[in-house]
């Protein structure tokens, strides 16, 4: 297993918490929770070793802008897609928009 760890800038933080996805064979969960700084950390503990530049290259274009609140991103992966990384953050994302 190899942890890894992102930081971005962000909006204030939003109020709720979220959850979306399971970790299963070839999926992840997102644990998402507001943060007390203005900041997006996020922590990825996968199965996949080296894929730092991928995680990295996908973490910066979704976080570009300091749109997004100020939360506590914990992901669990067991090998999921990019593609599944993001479609699994929005699903986060847009929970807490239902939630507020």
């Amino acid at each position: 297993m190899q942890t890894l760890a992102f930081t971005f800038p962000a909006a204030p933080p939003p109020r709720g918490r979220a959850l979306a996805g399971v970790v299963a064979s070839g999926d992840l969960e997102v644990l998402l929770e507001p943060a007390t700084d203005r900041r997006i950390t996020i922590e990825v503990t996968t199965s996949v070793e080296g894929m730092e530049r991928t995680w990295t290259a996908l973490f910066a274009r979704l976080f570009a802008e300091p749109t997004r609140p100020a939360v506590r991103l914990q992901i669990n992966d067991f090998g999921a897609t990019p593609g599944v990384v993001g479609l699994r953050i929005a699903q986060a994302f847009d929970a807490l928009e239902q939630e507020g």
